[in-house]
């Protein structure tokens, strides 16, 4: 069962979103405003936000641009908004998943179900028992911790997973398919959503696309990670 904190200032929507979520076992709190959200969030550990974007303070989409300024914590927009755009600005923003309103309670469970169980794998896949080496990057998947030539990296919950995903398999080239079905467990999606990933993670690196040191992109086919040149691998 998870900790849940929905964000939603109408109060019949709210209301009947804690009555279900409440009969499913899970422990849930409740606000109407962004600004309450995060003050929530600052001060309880929650394993997922059920996020409004309607909200009277501060548009939804700021919100989640604040939240991710704070904490990883899984993040359902739940929006009236059926734009294609908007739905992967917000992806790209940190959004874990979306709904449509008007949804069913039972279409909220499957998905949250999923996220969670996303969430609590602590990654892409079942993490290995030993430290990822590639060049002068270490990543642990079990402390969920990177170094870059022994200085720690601040990375998000995402950037971690497809920098871990993609460092468990040094030279090989990822196709992004396999990436969004693997790292984001999504069957589809914009690339975008990769693009903009990559683009942190590079930065954190040192890197650019243009002059790429560990992550290389191969136009139309993936994305591998490999040592710099000359760096070599440790034994």
């Amino acid at each position: 069962m998870a900790s849940v904190l929905v964000v939603e200032d109408d109060q019949f929507v709210r209301s009947a979103l804690i009555r279900h979520l409440t009969d499913a076992a899970h422990t849930v709190r409740s606000v109407g405003t962004a600004l309450e959200a995060l003050r929530e969030v600052a001060h309880f550990r929650f394993d997922v936000v059920v996020l409004d974007l309607g909200l009277p303070d501060l548009d939804g989409s700021e919100a989640l641009k604040m939240l991710r300024g704070i904490t990883d914590v899984p993040v359902i927009i739940a929006t009236a908004r059926d734009d294609e755009s908007e739905i992967v600005r917000l992806l790209n923003a940190g959004a874990d998943d979306y709904l449509t309103k008007p949804f069913s309670v039972e279409h909220l469970s499957a998905r949250m179900a999923a996220v969670l169980r996303r969430s609590r794998a602590a990654g892409p896949e079942a993490a290995p028992s030993t430290v990822l080496s590639v060049g002068g990057l270490t990543v642990d998947p079990l402390r969920r911790q990177a170094e870059l030539d022994g200085v720690r990296l601040d990375l998000t919950r995402r950037e971690f997973d497809l920098l871990a995903f993609l460092a468990a398999r040094p030279g090989v080239v990822v196709p992004r398919k396999e990436l969004l079905a693997e790292v984001w467990q999504q069957s589809y999606g914009d690339d975008q959503t990769i693009d903009v990933h990559l683009s942190w993670l590079r930065r954190k690196l040192g890197e650019t696309a243009a002059r790429p040191r560990y992550l290389h992109t191969l136009r139309g086919v993936g994305v591998k990670l490999e040592p710099p040149a000359g760096a070599g691998q440790p034994r």
